[in-house]
Parts: structure tokens; C-alpha cells; sequence
């Protein structure tokens, strides 16, 4: 008995370290930051390798999808650590999937609460072809004319970041509920349909199939070197302004993570001074960190892409309570 007893003390001695120390952390991530070669994550990932020997395994998909795949696995954690937008970082917090953990960095960083922090910030907007639109779309009425039927394209409201951030933007823009939803009504006679990914709709503007679509600021900034036929685009709403909502790509410590140690330390790593002084040089996004303050070129565009137009946050708890009825309402408006 006592020899049983031994070797079960030896079996779990040995299987605890192996697990804290297996050399690997596991990320779930919506898309925007592994976009083209050399991008922010590429280069950190590497980097955090280098600095530690810990490998990244990197999985991506939708805003909504990865927190999917994170609860359907809560009985069998395989993710440590977890990057998505609002609203979908606070149903993971909601439904117990994320952990507390207080990075270091917590401090300099707005918004930082007890289980997720924002990584990078960033922005929605809309995209169009500037090869074939000579002159941008001014307002969300303009999307409306005969020339965009067939060429419209948002990802869904509900599984994608930034599908569910049009939605609030046009509520937003058009002052509530029942305007925004009479809108999206009238835009389904020139939306192709839905889309799980925001991501994919680049390439079908840039080849003309689409010519406006959603997506967010860092992400189609990023994505102008592969296709360099898209431009940017902030609508007008019915009241002149041109307005957007703020939209940061968060991150978190998966409850029950296999590797959570490492996890801790990639989350660490990521929100250092030193890699986020890399945001928008590298992956054109606006840093977190209240004492990073970026100089490159690329936050010049940033900053000039945002002239005129007017930032708003969310409740984003508030989003996540209506959510559901949101999503249905506009279902039921669009058809889809």
C-alpha cells in the first residue's frame, strides 16, 4: 500500500512541473494581429521565445468564435491565454472562462479590470475600394444608392467584434434602436449577406467583388500593404457627424489554463513597454500604455485617419445585457 502510495506521490510530482513547465502557451485570438509577414504578433511571439524558450501556438478566428471554442472546451481548458473584442471578452468573463490576473503593467493601462485588460487599442470603421470609387461614400445614406446593390458586405452582428460594432454604430449614429434597425432594413437590399469573419472581406474589396465593407482601424491599416486598393471610411450619420467607437482588442488568462504560468508571462510580455512601443510602428494600432507615446509614421496615419471624427465607448456591460434581443432585432430586420 505504502509503495502504491509512493508511486502515485512520484506520478504527481512529476506531472505537475510538466505541465507548468511544458515550454508552450496556447492563444486564442481574433484576427487583426497576425495579419502579413512580419506582423505584431509574428514578431513578439518570436520575440517572447527568444526571451523565455516558451513556444506560441497560436489559434485564430472570429471575435465571438474564439470564446466559443473556449466554452465549449471549459471542462478540458486546451487555451491559456485569450485576445478578443467587446462585448465577447466580457460573455467570457461573464460565463467564468477567464481567470483573475492583474498584469504588472495594469497601471498605466485605462480600462484594465480583474480578469481582462486592453492589449491594443483600436477603432471601427467601414472600408471601400478607392480604384473604384473615386469618391468616397460621405454617409450612411450614400450606402444606399442602386450602384452598391450586390457590393455591401458586415460581418454579423452577434459572432464578429466588429459586425456586432456596426450594429452599435448605426444605433449610435442614428440616435437609437428603432432608426438603426430601419436602416439596416433598408441596407439588406444591398448587402451580399452575412459573414462570420470581418477579416476575409479585405481581399473582396480590394479586388472590386465588394466595394464597402466593416472592419476596424488597426486591422485594414495593416492589411493596405497587401491590398493597396483600400481606403478608409467613417460615414456620417443623419446629424452630419462622423463618429466611431472605440474598440480594443483585449486580453486574458483562460480559467483553468494548462500552462497558466506561461500564459501569465506571454500576457507580461505583450503589455511591456518595450512591445508596446511597437504597436503602431508595427502593427499600426494605438498602444495602451499611458507612458508609451509613440512618433512613427505610422501613428501619424493613425491620428490623421481619426481627424474629424468623433470617439465613443460603450456600456459595454449594457451591450452584453441587450445583446441577445439586439442580435434578434436584427435578424428579424435584415432577414438573415
Amino acid at each position: 500500500m505504502r509503495t502504491i502510495f509512493a508511486a502515485a506521490l512520484a506520478l504527481a510530482a512529476f506531472a505537475a512541473p510538466a505541465s507548468a513547465q511544458s515550454g508552450v502557451v496556447t492563444v486564442y485570438s481574433a484576427d487583426g494581429l497576425h495579419d502579413g509577414k512580419g506582423s505584431w504578433y509574428e514578431t513578439q511571439f518570436d520575440a517572447f521565445t527568444k526571451a523565455t524558450g516558451v513556444k506560441v501556438q497560436y489559434i485564430e478566428g472570429g471575435s465571438g468564435g474564439v470564446v466559443e471554442r473556449v466554452a465549449k472546451e471549459k471542462s478540458n481548458p486546451q487555451a491559456d491565454v485569450l485576445v478578443t473584442l467587446p462585448p465577447f471578452i466580457h460573455r467570457a468573463a461573464a460565463e467564468g472562462l477567464l481567470q483573475s490576473f492583474k498584469p504588472q503593467a495594469s497601471a498605466e493601462i485605462d480600462g484594465a479590470g480583474d480578469q481582462f485588460v486592453p492589449l491594443v487599442n483600436n477603432y471601427m470603421n467601414f472600408i471601400y475600394n478607392g480604384a473604384v470609387l473615386k469618391d468616397a461614400p460621405k454617409s450612411y445614406e450614400d450606402l444606399l444608392a442602386s450602384q452598391f446593390k450586390g457590393k455591401i458586405q458586415y460581418s454579423t452582428p452577434g459572432q464578429a467584434g466588429d459586425g456586432t460594432a456596426v450594429m452599435l454604430q448605426v444605433i449610435h449614429a442614428f440616435g437609437g434602436r428603432d432608426a438603426g434597425f430601419d436602416y439596416l432594413k433598408k441596407l439588406q437590399d444591398n448587402n451580399v449577406g452575412p459573414s462570420a469573419s470581418t477579416g476575409k472581406l479585405t481581399a473582396l474589396v480590394n479586388k472590386g467583388e465588394l466595394y464597402v465593407a466593416n472592419g476596424d482601424l488597426q486591422m485594414n491599416m495593416s492589411q493596405m500593404i497587401d491590398n493597396p486598393n483600400i481606403r478608409v471610411l467613417f460615414p456620417a450619420g443623419p446629424n452630419g457627424e462622423r463618429s466611431t467607437l472605440a474598440l480594443p482588442y483585449y486580453v486574458g488568462l483562460v480559467a483553468g489554463a494548462p500552462n497558466a504560468e506561461n500564459g501569465k508571462k506571454l500576457i507580461e510580455f505583450l503589455l511591456s513597454k518595450e512591445a508596446q512601443q511597437t504597436v503602431s510602428s508595427v502593427a499600426i494600432g494605438v498602444p495602451v500604455r499611458k507612458d508609451v507615446m509613440p512618433r512613427d509614421a505610422n501613428y501619424a496615419k493613425l491620428h490623421e485617419a481619426l481627424q474629424g471624427v468623433t470617439v465613443w465607448t460603450p456600456d459595454w456591460a449594457d451591450v452584453l445585457k441587450n445583446l441577445p434581443a439586439d442580435v434578434a432585432r436584427w435578424r428579424e430586420a435584415t432577414g438573415s
